[in-house]
């Protein structure tokens, strides 16, 4: 059962698409119980190098690394978190390399090109499956994942509010995030200051930030989103308070991608007319003039470029305005400078032939 390890090499020296890498990593991480121990640390060094996530001098696997996709290179967490899943007793392997990766691919997520379950099912098995996590790491991907749910859509933000759900459950101290202080209310950690931009979520310092998302959050067009954030910003720091989550990031993503097909956000047409009566709606024009519903709500190809046109001639004529301008005021002041020395210059003129003339009578 040493093949896995050895397809995951070979696999490495591939070139452009990817296509066996997917079904290889599902494979080892079905049949992982049956994998050697023998062979088990090699496996998880070589997912850590396609994940990225550890310091490697072959350079060629490193390059190897950088090809990979986001929803690969998530598979590869995935893999080795369900390989230690499966071998606990046997194993004693840090997986920090692995929290440091997936810290970093939720940045790097787009939402259409990567693939969004396989986003879920990380969150899930490497966060939310009865894993004790260290409070700084813990805050991290709390504070991480609040920020990502402000700027996906609503399946990306179920799964991730749902995350920060179960981290905040499990991690009691991790709840003064959810304190109005500034300083992240009575827990602040080694670390003063936030540092959104760390690439390890063990020195982020998330701990001295609080979780602002969740107001923005609580006001999503979506209800079911708005409804989660809400819940837990209710939630309470007092240690004996349980609470219970039976939805896993996973369903949270299915259900809500699912309902996104035939979800239409409802939109509330009296504050429009009323804007639109005051003229200052979205269909109101800078210069007062509106425009019609029909064109507000399907824009002409063929109207929008003339009205655009329209804008920049005008900030051109703006622009070529000022200039002239400013050369007329230069052209003023250069004149006006000249008639000064002509005149300045007339006047030692005259005083010379003054003075000769005064010279030349006879005394």
């Amino acid at each position: 059962m040493g093949m896995p390890g050895g397809v995951s090499s070979s696999s490495a020296g591939a070139s452009g698409g990817h296509p066996l890498l997917a079904p290889c990593l599902n494979g080892i991480g079905k049949f992982s119980h049956l994998i050697d121990l023998d062979f088990m640390g090699d496996l998880i060094n070589y997912l850590r190098k396609l994940a990225g996530g550890g310091n490697n001098s072959d350079s060629s696997s490193e390059k190897f690394s950088k090809q990979l996709t986001v929803t690969e290179r998530l598979r590869c967490c995935i893999v080795a978190f369900k390989v230690m899943r499966n071998n606990l007793d046997a194993l004693n392997v840090d997986l920090q390399d692995f929290f440091v990766q997936l810290y970093s691919i939720i940045l790097e997520y787009r939402p259409g090109r990567d693939q969004g379950e396989v986003l879920a099912e990380a969150l899930k098995i490497m966060l939310c499956d009865d894993r004790q996590h260290d409070m700084q790491r813990a805050a991290a991907f709390i504070k991480r994942l609040a920020t990502f749910s402000l700027c996906f859509g609503s399946a990306e933000s179920m799964a991730a509010l749902v995350s920060v759900k179960h981290l905040l459950q499990k991690n009691v101290k991790c709840r003064n995030l959810l304190e109005n202080d500034a300083g992240g209310g009575s827990v602040s950690g080694p670390i003063a200051k936030y540092q959104p931009y760390a690439l390890d979520p063990n020195f982020s310092g998330a701990l001295s930030s609080v979780l602002w998302e969740l107001n923005l959050l609580s006001k999503h067009y979506h209800p079911a989103v708005s409804t989660l954030a809400s819940s837990i910003s209710t939630m309470n720091t007092a240690q004996n308070q349980v609470y219970h989550s039976n939805v896993s990031p996973q369903q949270a993503f299915m259900g809500s991608s699912l309902e996104q097909e035939s979800f239409h956000p409802v939109i509330d047409t009296g504050k429009l007319n009323h804007k639109r009566r005051k003229g200052i709606g979205p269909y109101s024009m800078p210069d007062g003039s509106r425009m019609s519903h029909d064109i507000a709500s399907k824009p002409d190809e063929d109207t929008v470029r003339k009205r655009l046109s329209e804008h920049f001639l005008l900030i051109h004529d703006i622009s070529e305005t000022k200039r002239l301008r400013t050369e007329q005021e230069r052209t003023t002041l250069f004149l006006q400078l000249y008639e000064q020395y002509k005149k300045q210059k007339k006047t030692k003129s005259d005083g010379s032939k003054s003075r000769k003339m005064r010279k030349s009578r006879p005394s």
